[in-house]
């Protein structure tokens, strides 16, 4: 019990001094997510807009596999990935595995379906409102896109938050491309699963401590959204 307080008043002395492998690695942890949060985002919302504008023969099948993807298993991500930049892949020539890249990469994939399902629920509701002014105005399929992202755009935000929550708190699948490399591409998550199997409890709960600091502003950053959004509607 001494042992686990102590290791709790390292941990909040280590994120209070602001240590400097804290520091590097959570700025690290916010690189990558913000840089494959950004990527996906500019390939997602645009997409959702799309399938919620555009009637075409598989468009179900498209919404379907988009939702069944959210549940895609990281590792296996990670596993693809890993095929790809390999020496003896097809982009191995790149040289990007065990790179921040490759965890971008990684992250990417993995955030892709989430943010683009989230944004399409919210603008497949508003294209409902919007659809006969926009019909009657003769707008191109482009400038509708535009408009209902533009006029979405705290959902989106919103969307792209659920994001970032999913590729902050991410381990299997960086780890796999990442390989956990000290000043390189280690990051939060993987650290924490390092210093704890070294049994370095009190770096690994600082991390922790930072982890949960992010995921909670997220959750209430997206809670104020959405009651904001709400009350606007009203």
């Amino acid at each position: 019990m001494i042992d686990i307080f102590d290791g709790l008043i390292h941990a909040f002395w280590l994120v209070v001094t602001l240590d400097a492998d804290l520091v590097e690695i959570s700025l690290r942890s916010l690189q990558v997510t913000l840089t494959a949060l950004v990527i996906s985002s500019a390939i997602a919302m645009p997409l959702a807009a799309f399938l919620a504008v555009r009637r075409f023969r598989f468009r179900r099948f498209v919404i379907a596999v988009l939702n069944a993807l959210m549940g895609l298993p990281p590792v296996v991500v990670g596993l693809i990935v890993y095929v790809f930049l390999s020496r003896s892949g097809p982009l191995g020539v790149l040289g990007l595995l065990f790179t921040p890249t490759a965890m971008v990469i990684a992250q990417t994939i993995i955030i892709i379906p989430l943010i683009a399902s989230v944004a399409h629920q919210s603008l497949r509701d508003l294209w409902q409102e919007y659809h006969d002014l926009l019909i009657s105005m003769n707008v191109s399929q482009t400038q509708k896109i535009k408009t209902l992202i533009w006029d979405a755009r705290r959902a989106l935000l919103t969307a792209a938050l659920a994001g970032f929550g999913r590729g902050i708190g991410e381990v299997g699948a960086i780890l796999i491309v990442g390989g956990n490399i000290d000043h390189a591409t280690r990051v939060l998550t993987t650290a924490i699963a390092l210093e704890t199997g070294k049994g370095e409890f009190a770096l690994a709960l600082a991390l922790g401590f930072v982890l949960i600091g992010l995921s909670i502003g997220v959750n209430l950053l997206i809670h104020s959204l959405s009651r904001t959004e709400r009350e606007g509607r009203w």
